[in-house]
Order: C-alpha cells, then structure tokens, then sequence
C-alpha cells in the first residue's frame, strides 16, 4: 500500500501545516489531508507545489509499505 511520508519531512524540519501551505499556495485542509494521511487523491499539481516548496521529489513524499 503507498502512503503519505509529508509528516515525517515536516516533523524532521520542524514545519508547521499553515508555513507548508503557505509556502506551495495551497489550502490548509488539503495540506493537513496528506499529512494526516488521509488524502487519496491528490494531483500532480498539488504533489509538485509540495515539491517546490519542500525541495524534495515526489517519491519523498510517498512510500509503498508490502503487506499493509
């Protein structure tokens, strides 16, 4: 199963949701979504605000667990 990995980034950089969503122009609902993992669907325009804002690529953000 694939799951978010945002709270682990922010937590490692001390990162609040509304700096993260302040800094890739996105809404905080949709922020805090993913990183409480509960974001299903999330578009590649979203994915790559959080990358520009994060400086990391996609596959920091999401990870794939066997087994879950």
């Amino acid at each position: 199963m694939v799951h978010w990995t945002l709270h682990i980034i922010m937590g490692e950089r001390r990162l609040k949701i509304a700096e993260v969503a302040r800094e890739a122009g996105l809404a905080w609902e949709t922020v805090s979504k993913i990183y409480k993992g509960q974001a299903e669907f999330v578009s590649l325009k979203t994915i790559d605000a959080l990358c520009k804002a994060l400086d990391c690529q996609p596959g920091d953000l999401l990870k794939r667990k066997e087994g879950v």
